[in-house]
């Protein structure tokens, strides 16, 4: 067995990722964003397959400030658009990128404190869709920008929630759009842009989530995908008369993906199996299917913020871009050709010396809790990611990372501090606690408002697990995570208390009602589902609040946040270290002044992480790089 150095955070940090495929309009590059200067920007790689050599990849954006989104235009190779926010504010701005001048043109001047949510392009590239939040800062409406003159207000929403999935009909005369309400019920509306009109096309009656949606070929049915009398999210069509639902794919498992070809011909869509991806393509007509090949070593994933931005089709048709990553190798963008069942890079991401074959593949296990499983009659069990060291010498020490969300999902992407850890001697268990996604809608709903601590005695029994396992030290187990995942263990150290060494809280809520009372006002209506209403649940809020408990906290804590956090104002954390200084428990703060919900910069989180690495390994009693 080849013995790997121990590598320092630095090095890990440094581990780049490439993500977020554009095709130009004749098909020969693709743009895509890369962190490869600190900060996510705009790069454009040729990937004509005519070229005699590979050309090095081009930077398109500089800044300082991170670029969340990238469109090509579907008609000018040389005309792109894309979003960026400022200091981590989620105020996203969108700009046009001419490549052949290199200037930017601001779209949004004088709307620096809204938030822009990109859609898609009309299909003759004059015009592109967005959402925006410029009439009332706590609504979204929809909007047409053409490339030459001012946004044209098309629809003026009067419902609170997030919007997704900005699409134009064919004739460009109606477009769709997903209003995610909260984290159980999505509203799927057709707009007529002419008048203004918008058509509610799901039920009231029967809430569900749509994840995606788009117009089928023959003009009068849609494809979705939706959950809507299921456990799981499946891939479905829709008769846009009736309003009736058939659906077309559908497992146990969410699809988490769907992107239609431009000639809609073809359908690509991705199966989210406890947390991997598989990866499938559909010929609407023939009803043939081809499955991608599999990428790399371990199990892997979709690499992208949302699923439906991970893949895109070449103008033609024939060819997939896909952002991928695994448990073993960092986000790429890959080109599959499913004829020939072949991938091939489009970017080779740097892991900044390190070996590949050092990364340590995960396994998914699962662990009891406290209640029984229904379905099964017996013990509930959790699944889990754990993530073991080649070598062990006596038993390891353990940090206990819990996901966002809360109905996010720990899924097996090359996580540089999870990598790190575990290169440093350390096991890593990531776990996937009630609530999160990916497990079907009644396992996401188990820790929804009064349920709220079933999810964090979730965590404690991982803590429980461990200790009742001779190769982990029942002594020295640490947990870790970030927003939610960050309120998860601050109630896990005041609700159990002697269980932990060690937590480490990064942009993490300390209070559902002060967190309810200073979110962005958009966002207060959409997490009424899951943790409850300040009119009728405050008093069971105040009552499970970390920050009313930190009397009963004994082991050490770290904590970070970003002063621009639009989602977790930077308060949950002031409170916490307040109260901690005043009781005099050690507590450990960091909070960078040009970050909002997490650390994006480069030079932020080489600030932050071996901080953090330092943090734990002195108080578990390991010895320091």
């Amino acid at each position: 067995m080849i013995q790997y150095p121990r590598y320092s955070m630095q090095q890990y940090l440094n581990i780049r990722t490439a993500y977020f495929p554009s095709f130009s309009a004749d098909g020969s590059h693709v743009a895509f964003l890369t962190d490869v200067t600190g900060t996510p920007q705009v790069w454009m790689a040729n990937v004509d397959r005519q070229a005699k050599h590979a050309l090095w990849p081009e930077q398109l954006t500089f800044s300082d400030e991170r670029v969340s989104w990238v469109q090509f235009s579907p008609v000018d190779k040389n005309t792109l658009f894309f979003a960026r926010d400022k200091g981590g504010n989620e105020n996203a701005q969108l700009y046009l990128l001419s490549l052949e001048t290199g200037l930017e043109t601001s779209l949004c001047e004088g709307f620096d404190d809204v938030m822009h949510t990109p859609g898609g392009w009309l299909p003759d590239g004059k015009s592109f869709l967005f959402a925006a939040n410029r009439r009332n800062a706590e609504l979204f409406d929809v909007y047409v920008q053409p490339l030459g003159g001012e946004a044209r207000l098309v629809w003026e929403n009067q419902q609170p929630g997030f919007m997704i999935n900005l699409i134009f009909s064919p004739d460009g005369r109606r477009a769709l759009t997903i209003l995610e309400v909260n984290s159980s019920r999505h509203d799927l509306y057709e707009i007529e842009l002419s008048t203004g009109k918008a058509r509610l096309l799901s039920s009231q009656d029967t809430p569900a989530v749509y994840g995606w949606a788009d117009y089928a070929a023959n003009g009068i049915s849609l494809l979705i995908t939706t959950d809507l009398n299921s456990d799981f999210i499946y891939l479905a069509s829709m008769d846009l008369q009736t309003g009736k639902i058939t659906p077309l794919i559908q497992e146990n498992a969410d699809v988490e993906m769907a992107r239609l070809s431009p000639d809609r011909r073809r359908l690509v869509y991705a199966f989210n199996r406890g947390g991997v991806s598989g990866i499938y393509l559909l010929e609407l007509v023939t009803g043939r299917q081809y499955q991608a090949p599999a990428i790399g070593r371990g199990p892997g994933l979709l690499a992208s913020m949302t699923g439906n931005d991970s893949v895109q089709f070449s103008p033609d048709s024939s060819t997939l871009a896909i952002a991928y990553t695994g448990a073993c190798i960092p986000a790429d963008i890959w080109l599959w050709d499913w004829q020939t069942d072949s991938v091939q890079p489009v970017t080779r991401s740097s892991t900044a010396g390190i070996n590949r074959q050092s990364f340590a593949e995960p396994e998914l296990v699962h662990y009891p809790t406290f209640d029984m499983d229904p379905a099964s009659g017996s013990t509930r069990m959790i699944p889990a990611w754990l993530f073991l060291p080649p070598e062990r010498k006596g038993p390891l020490p353990v940090v206990v990372h819990v996901h966002g969300g809360p109905e996010g999902q720990y899924r097996p992407n090359l996580h540089a501090v999870a990598q790190y850890f575990v290169n440093q001697g350390f096991a890593v268990l990531a776990t996937n606690v009630r609530g999160s996604s990916g497990y079907g809608k009644e396992y996401r709903s188990l820790d929804d408002v009064e349920k709220r601590m079933d999810s964090v005695n979730d965590l404690a029994h991982a803590a429980l697990w461990l200790k009742a396992q001779p190769e982990f030290d029942s002594e020295k187990i640490a947990v870790m995570g970030a927003s939610y995942g960050g309120f998860m263990v601050l109630a896990s150290l005041t609700a159990y208390p002697d269980l932990w060494a060690a937590g480490v809280d990064i942009v993490g809520l300390s209070n559902f009602v002060t967190f309810l009372e200073n979110t962005s006002g958009y966002r207060r209506a959409h997490r009424a589902a899951e943790y409850g209403t300040l009119e009728y649940d405050r008093e069971f809020m105040e009552s499970i609040a970390p920050s009313n408990h930190l009397d009963k906290i004994k082991a050490p804590l770290m904590v970070i946040h970003g002063r621009n956090d639009p989602r977790v104002p930077v308060t949950e954390t002031l409170q916490i270290v307040q109260k901690l200084e005043a009781r005099g428990v050690p507590v450990q703060s960091m909070i960078f002044e040009d970050e909002g919900h997490g650390l994006v910069k480069l030079k932020n989180k080489l600030a932050a992480y071996p901080e953090i690495a330092r943090f734990l390994k002195k108080h578990l009693g390991i010895g320091q790089e």
